[in-house]
């Protein structure tokens, strides 16, 4: 049997790179040729908690790009086919490391429903940015009943909030407002202003700031807009809230939260906040994943109009650097970058 090289965890703690067997693609699975994987926080909690992990051996990681080297039986008629360049979304984090689906690996299967093909002008190191961070984006506009088609004018005067605008997942809720028409209103450290504004932000803010709440009111305010609307990539939801407070118009302020809500969040009636996460069945998944990647991003790729984002930081050492890669994300590093492994 063929085998290929995946870090493995044989329990908590560091992962081993070890080989296992390569499997063929079930009926509507693809077996992808990794060739680039980005690492996020969840895999550090997987890694040294195991939380979302049902039994060890597993492996982890979610963000990968790579070729598509078999499909399955019963792909649907619009999955890439054999040989194509790809960015997938591994299912480790729904499938609680199952070695068959993590990304931490050479070889790994994929659901025909999570891809999407890059064109020549995306590397696969852009590629590998774009799973986890363009469906959790969209997750936030699902959990908080955004409509897909969702096309505001500017004389609409609708306004988006993004909460901590530099990190992967809220990087790409800037680009999704922003398609939609929205006057989008972002925080971040002052560094990542420039940055952020060539991905869509109208207006940029320091969070760091004590008054950042007024500062965006009054921004709102001068553009005559209201933003009943926001997205928590990461932080304190206080002055979240206080942002809403001072600049929502009529009907509730939804927060869409990207990490787990915490058990002591406030609860105030009309600021509803839940978590962002896709459709909680199979079928239903399934079918956002396919919006997502086989048609929403599929078509801003090819029309160029949707950027790879945050920074790519290399981690030398191929599938060798995943624990260093972990690591650093655990000791809170990788502020407005992405860490990648090239395979």
């Amino acid at each position: 049997m063929a085998t290929h090289l995946a870090a493995i965890a044989h329990g908590k703690g560091p992962l081993k790179v070890e080989e296992r067997p390569t499997l063929s693609p079930g009926p509507k699975e693809l077996l992808i040729d990794v060739r680039s994987i980005a690492v996020n926080p969840v895999d550090a909690y997987q890694r040294d908690y195991g939380v979302f992990v049902k039994e060890y051996p597993a492996i982890f990681g979610s963000d990968i790009a790579g070729t598509i080297i078999s499909s399955g039986s019963s792909v649907p008629s619009d999955t890439p086919k054999p040989g194509s360049r790809i960015a997938g979304f591994a299912s480790a984090f729904f499938e609680q490391g199952n070695p068959n689906y993590g990304a931490f690996q050479k070889k790994v299967l994929v659901q025909a429903s999570n891809v999407v093909l890059l064109p020549d002008n995306i590397s696969y190191n852009e590629g590998a940015l774009l799973p986890m961070s363009v469906e959790t984006g969209w997750a936030g506009f699902y959990v908080n009943g955004i409509a897909r088609d969702t096309k505001y004018t500017p004389a609409d005067k609708k306004g988006f909030l993004v909460w901590s605008g530099a990190t992967s997942v809220a990087s790409s809720a800037v680009q999704i407002a922003k398609s939609m028409g929205f006057y989008v209103y972002v925080t971040a450290s002052a560094k990542h202003h420039q940055y952020l504004k060539t991905l869509g932000a109208t207006h940029t803010f320091d969070y760091h700031d004590a008054d950042v709440a007024e500062s965006i009111a009054k921004a709102a305010k001068a553009d005559g807009v209201t933003i009943n609307e926001a997205y928590l990539g990461r932080g304190d939801l206080k002055p979240v809230l206080e942002s809403l407070k001072l600049s929502k118009g009529p009907g509730p302020a939804n927060i869409a939260h990207a990490p787990r809500v915490p058990e002591d969040a406030p609860k105030e009636e009309g600021f509803p906040i839940r978590f962002v996460s896709p459709p909680a069945d199979e079928e239903g998944r399934d079918e956002f994943f396919h919006f997502v990647f086989g048609v929403w991003l599929q078509d801003k790729l090819a029309k160029k109009e949707y950027i790879p984002s945050p920074a790519i930081r290399i981690i030398p050492g191929g599938l060798e650097g995943v624990n260093k890669a972990i690591d650093e994300i655990s000791a809170g590093g990788a502020s407005g970058e992405k860490l990648v492994l090239e395979i």
